[in-house]
């Protein structure tokens, strides 16, 4: 077997422009969040780095809504996140890319209610433009000769990878892993991989510059979001009523724009 090299960078992951689609709808779309007259201030929302797009651009609305209200975002891999709240971390909400990181979570007694799924995802192959590396499918993944990207198998999208080549009963041969699905993704677009396993959405969100193809095992490894208020929120009413806003229907119409199942 030949030895495989790979220059990991560490360029952050790529912020995808939202499209103007998913906000510009008009005011009757829109559902208020509950308890609207005492919202204010900052809500500090932790959300899977999958969430980018769409929370970015929910919180977008939520702010015009609330005129008085600014919506901070961290981005990341959930565990990395269900970490950073049990060491303290000021967050008023959790959004989730898998259960088990919610979980913890729970265990630990940081939540207020108990905690909601709204969207679900699956994987798919993401391949550069032009599809260099001749991808055709999952078994390519077990392959030496193709450059592969994967997520750490801690973080969700590296939980699901690790189930679909146990299904496909698949050797894969990584030559790095990435800390959250933004990250591989990147590696992507900037053709330093020939294939990488990210989200539905995230090949979506890329638009042209990359190319997906899906595969069947995929949907044996169905990824469900939970999302759940904190208990050390510093800011529980708007907390609680952007979490109403995400369960909305005018939410679930931005959730399935970008590729997302909803309930």
């Amino acid at each position: 077997m030949r030895m495989k090299t790979f220059r990991t960078l560490n360029a952050a992951a790529a912020v995808l422009t939202v499209t103007a689609g998913l906000v510009g709808c008009g005011s009757d779309d829109t559902q208020t969040p509950t308890g609207s007259d005492q919202v204010s201030g900052t809500v500090t929302v932790f959300a899977a780095a999958s969430l980018t797009e769409t929370f970015t651009a929910l919180g977008k609305e939520f702010e015009a809504a609330h005129p008085g209200v600014k919506v901070v975002y961290s981005f990341g891999a959930s565990s990395s996140l269900a970490q950073q709240i049990g060491q303290g971390a000021p967050a008023d909400v959790f959004a989730s890319a898998a259960p088990a990181n919610m979980q913890q979570v729970v265990d630990r007694g940081e939540i207020t209610a108990q905690p909601t799924t709204f969207v679900s995802n699956r994987l798919k192959i993401a391949v550069p433009k032009g599809n260099p590396g001749k991808i055709t499918g999952l078994a390519d993944f077990g392959k030496t000769e193709p450059r592969i990207a994967l997520c750490a198998e801690q973080v969700p999208c590296g939980a699901a990878a690790k189930k679909v080549f146990e299904i496909a009963g698949i050797a894969p041969q990584p030559d790095t892993r990435e800390q959250d699905v933004k990250a591989v993704l990147t590696k992507v677009t900037l053709d330093e991989v020939d294939a990488a396993l990210v989200y539905r959405t995230d090949v979506q969100a890329a638009g042209d510059k990359v190319e997906g193809i899906d595969f069947p095992e995929s949907t044996q490894a169905v990824n469900t979001y939970p999302i759940a208020p904190l208990a050390k929120a510093p800011n529980p009413n708007a907390a609680a009523a952007f979490v109403d806003f995400v369960r909305s229907d005018r939410a679930k119409q931005v959730f399935a724009a970008a590729g997302f199942d909803t309930p």
